[in-house]
């Protein structure tokens, strides 16, 4: 799968419809990459016209920002923001909310004034516009599904429909956790805390997520976040019910039950 990067548009005199900003997990984590990968297939079939930054792309600052290093944020966004407004970026989508809310809430105080859209609000203006079809009996079909907000998409934008209404276009069972929506509970990646060891003396919020989701009886917990998806893995994994359960990103959910 070849992605054409916006280099590329520009030297053959293009636009793109938008731009797909991978991320630092989208890139790098072996996991992650996979998500990028099924969102790509998504596009694709879509006939969506959109490039990424390739190797122009450096991490937002969202962790250096949230550890406390302000200046190293503003060094890594001011370089990003020259490089979106050398190409003239006007849209932009990820997959990552932590990229997602620092892109569109925080990059503008910075001179970077984006139209920033997160995935899984893309892919419900797609199935509802007919663009996405799902298969008829997929391999979701009847199957219980949860999903896990996150703290960046939900409570810091408001974004609680959009995952929601894309799962339950797959005609599984959507069931909730007792927290969730603007109650939920975070998986334990925010704030930097991906990068570190818990404080001593504290449960591993992921394991008490994670508890929170094998409690629905669900056999698929869905993501919307690379740093979620990690968190609810290894506490799945905690519980011995690596294998029986499935945490999945609602790209790969759609992916593999688009109709080709």
């Amino acid at each position: 799968m070849h992605i054409k990067s916006m280099a590329e548009y520009a030297a053959s005199g293009e636009t793109p419809d938008i731009l797909f900003w991978v991320g630092c997990a989208g890139s790098f984590d072996q996991r992650a990459q996979k998500i990028t990968k099924a969102f790509a297939t998504i596009l694709d079939k879509t006939g969506i016209k959109y490039a990424i930054l390739g190797k122009e792309e450096a991490c937002t600052g969202d962790p250096a920002r949230r550890a406390g290093n302000e200046f190293l944020f503003q060094m890594m966004a001011y370089n990003n923001i020259q490089i979106l407004n050398g190409y003239g970026v006007k849209k932009i989508v990820t997959t990552c909310p932590h990229c997602f809310n620092i892109l569109k809430n925080e990059y503008p105080e910075l001179g970077g004034t984006y139209d920033v859209v997160h995935h899984t609000t893309l892919l419900q203006e797609l199935i509802d516009e007919g663009k996405i079809r799902i298969k008829e009996g997929g391999s979701f079909k009847g199957k219980k599904i949860t999903f896990h907000d996150s703290c960046y998409l939900g409570r810091a934008n408001n974004i609680y429909e959009a995952p929601r209404k894309v799962l339950e276009a797959l005609d599984g069972e959507l069931v909730e956790m007792k927290r969730c929506g603007s109650n939920g509970l975070c998986c334990g990646a925010g704030g930097a805390q991906m990068f570190k060891e818990d404080e001593p003396g504290n449960t591993r919020i992921n394991i008490e997520r994670a508890a929170e989701a094998l409690e629905t009886g669900a056999t698929v917990v869905a993501s919307a976040c690379p740093f979620c998806n990690t968190m609810m893995t290894d506490g799945i994994k905690s519980k011995e019910k690596e294998g029986d359960v499935a945490v999945l990103d609602v790209a790969e959910l759609i992916a593999s039950s688009m109709e080709q």
